[in-house]
């Protein structure tokens, strides 16, 4: 669930911090959204029009105001893209710069914000190349062009000349008849360029320059080396090892094997999608123990794809940039547009859940060391003490124990196509927005990606396109995202939006529906938040299309909630041999157990969020990346038996861009809001409240970035957020 940072023309004229703009991915990392083309977008200078031979530059074509030419992706081509398209932005830039009038809102602000639609589109396609359909060439083109790109649009964004435009505009705003929403565009977009260096010495932008381009090199190394690992497997030779997983999980491994070459073995990737199910499942100790080493020993193995000199390396030129531009740590720089504004107040919240989550992991422990006890007294089993490795298949033991719930149960109920049509219809009842399949008519970049036209259920109207990219392949990155290869805007034209949720399920064999987790599932809802968020957006100007980092998370993890429904359930969980619906007694041991494992669950993200505050926010850059985890996490008692949800050598959030780093407390932040907010949905009567969904929808979803979203909360809820609610969703103590 990690967003991807957003075209750097883009991010800068939609006034997005790296991690806002493109939601919930990481390289994501989260937060994409590129412009694209408008239905009627400003004119390049005609010297800067783009070749027409190359398909990366061209304006897309075709049904819903354009689509992009996927079918035609190739990273031959980008090179020349980038370099024309930097030519063609450069001379949109330089025609504000050169207007003899004096700046205003509307001949500086505005052409800006309309400017750049050709990077925009280029840098759409070339997300996908390096997210979605990654190769040696991809990564080497990356490395190239990555310092260069930095390098162009750090120096056009440092050019005094514009800042003395944005000056001038920004002293008159108070006396020029501004309104709300464009005074906010202009001191937003003053206060960024401040922050991002454009009142430093001529001397210090060329410092500024250099940081920015050795960063992106860094960025992309980092990439490159996680991905490399997250393309191993751990090969199995003999199916009895493979005890305890579903048949047809094993059915998609032995497929695995066979497309490398092995066939009669079963091929378990090196990514979470593929090692969490034989972490929980497989009855085979030291396979979980194999599998367990090889994931969390990602990018930490001493060898050619090691990353912790990069990370060093990282570390050390963000401070000297936050230093340079004035503030005393890389977390006071990255924060400084937040909703927490601050490292202290983000910390504050953390700290205020982690001793009752740790206190959990404990009692968490104790049940399963109890089991593990039992079962080698009856003679089931060496006597053990619960290692990392263990603790996903004996909490699956504890649950059932309690609960009487075995995930295996669930999971033939939960087919990924079904669950789809139910976050598809639960979008229809709360918010009017209607999904229709048009696979087939439109390209796509791979074969099983699935799209859907999105309309207005009331009105008819179209809102844009939906691409689902749902499955693990090689050279697609971990995790789960969200991005935007269009985001709306009405200026200069109505725009409609094409939106994309990216996956990592393991398939079916052929001819077999795909099942998931529950956590899959929620996964799934989770990103599809994120697709409503900025389907739904309608805002004027793109400056106010982005919404702070700690608040980006918060419409995705809201939409979590209505997975567990009755409604959905009844519905769209049904058995995928039988088609009956998941029977009520099973729903209510799901319920039951919905706090069950809320320690582990907890602390395995706060210590990434924890480490990650504290790997920042100082003075002085840590240079020995695995002693500074081990001793952090000693530090604020970690249990033994749990390991960081992100490791720091693996952690793609904060290394592959600056989009998380001093961020990942926002999921926490986010959090806090969506518990609040579920809690009014609970005190209206229920989950499917139009007048708490409409408040939801009008106040805080399709408003973007208008309003201080702080305000923007109060106003939906009439107060500030209750980390109350956050405590008891989780089931600890409230006191």
């Amino acid at each position: 669930m990690i967003p991807r940072p957003a075209p750097p023309f883009a991010r800068r004229l939609s006034m997005l911090l790296a991690s806002t703009a493109l939601v919930a991915g990481y390289a994501s990392m989260d937060s994409q959204m590129s412009k694209a083309t408008a239905a009627e977008p400003a004119a390049a200078p005609a010297a800067a029009t783009p070749a027409a031979d190359n398909p990366m530059l061209a304006p897309w074509t075709g049904p819903f105001q354009g689509v992009p030419p996927w079918d035609k992706l190739d990273p031959e081509l980008f090179p020349d893209a980038f370099q024309k398209a930097m030519a063609e932005t450069r001379a949109e830039v330089e025609a504000v710069i050169a207007n003899p009038e004096a700046p205003t809102f509307e001949n500086t602000h505005v052409p800006m914000q309309l400017a750049g639609d050709t990077m925009d589109r280029v840098y759409a396609l070339w997300g996908v190349q390096t997210s979605n359909k990654s190769n040696d060439r991809v990564e080497a083109i990356d490395a190239e062009w990555s310092p260069k790109l930095s390098t162009f649009f750090t120096e056009l964004f440092l050019d005094p000349r514009l800042f003395a435009r944005y000056k001038a505009v920004y002293d008159a705003r108070h006396s020029s008849g501004l309104d709300a929403q464009e005074i906010r565009i202009v001191e937003r977009s003053y206060d960024e360029m401040v922050r991002d260096g454009a009142s430093l010495s001529p001397a210090d932008k060329a410092k500024l320059v250099d940081l920015n381009a050795k960063l992106e090199g860094l960025f992309s190394a980092f990439s490159s080396k996680l991905l490399a690992d997250e393309k191993l497997y751990t090969f199995v030779t003999d199916k009895a090892e493979l005890a305890g997983l579903e048949s047809a999980f094993v059915a998609s491994l032995a497929a695995a094997a066979e497309t490398q070459g092995k066939p009669g073995q079963w091929a378990i990737k090196n990514t979470r999608s593929s090692a969490q199910p034989v972490l929980q499942n497989a009855a085979n100790r030291s396979l979980r123990e194999k599998v367990w080493r090889a994931f969390v020993n990602r990018g930490d193995n001493g060898d050619a794809n090691d990353t912790n000199a990069t990370i060093a390396g990282i570390l050390k030129l963000r401070q000297q940039r936050a230093e340079l531009l004035g503030f005393p740590t890389h977390a006071h720089y990255r924060m400084a547009d937040t909703m927490a504004k601050t490292p202290e107040k983000a910390m504050e919240l953390m700290m205020k859940v982690w001793p009752a989550a740790v206190a959990r992991v404990h009692e968490e422990v104790a049940d399963m060391q109890a089991i593990a006890d039992a079962e080698a007294k009856a003679g089931k089993g060496a006597k053990i003490t619960i290692e990392p490795w263990d603790y996903r298949y004996y909490a699956e033991k504890v649950r059932k124990a309690k609960y009487d719930l075995d995930e295996s149960e669930v999971k033939p109920y939960l087919q990924l196509d079904k669950l789809r049509d139910a976050m598809f219809w639960s979008a229809g009842r709360l918010y009017d927005l209607g999904f229709r399949e048009n696979t087939g008519t439109i390209p796509v970049f791979d074969p099983k990606v699935k799209t859907f036209e999105v309309t207005n259920l009331k009105t008819g109207a179209n809102i844009g396109v939906l691409y689902l990219d749902n499955f693990a392949r090689d050279g697609k990155r971990s995790g789960a995202w969200m991005t935007t290869y269009r985001s709306q805007q009405t200026l200069g034209g109505d725009r409609n939006v094409l939106a994309s949720n990216n996956n990592n399920f393991t398939e079916a064999a052929k001819g077999e529906p795909t099942l998931v987790s529950i956590d899959d599932a929620t996964t799934l809802f989770h990103e599809f938040g994120h697709g409503i968020h900025y389907l739904l957006q309608h805002v004027t100007y793109p400056a106010l299309g982005g919404v702070p980092r700690d608040f980006v998370e918060f419409p995705s993890q809201v939409n979590e909630n209505w997975l567990m429904t009755p409604e959905v359930l009844s519905t769209y969980a049904t058995h995928y041999r039988t088609g009956e619906p998941i029977p009520q007694a099973l729903v209510d041991k799901i319920l039951a157990s919905a706090k069950f494992n809320q320690g582990f669950e907890t602390v395995e993200y706060l210590a990434s969020a924890i480490v990650d505050m504290k790997l920042h926010d100082r003075k002085t850059p840590v240079t020995d990346i695995d002693a500074f985890e081990r001793e952090t996490l000693a530090e604020i008692g970690m249990p033994k038996e749990i390991v960081m949800r992100h490791r720091l050598p693996q952690f793609g959030h904060l290394f592959s861009s600056d989009s998380y780093s001093a961020g990942y407390y926002s999921y926490l932040w986010s959090e806090t809001m969506d518990a609040d907010t579920w809690a009014a949905f609970t005190e209206a009567g229920g989950p499917w409240d139009r007048g708490v969904a409409d408040r939801f929808r009008t106040i805080l979803l399709m408003s973007g970035n208008e309003t201080d979203r702080a305000d923007a909360y109060r106003a939906f809820r009439g107060r500030d957020p209750d980390v109350k609610a956050l405590l008891h969703k989780r089931g600890f103590p409230t006191d």
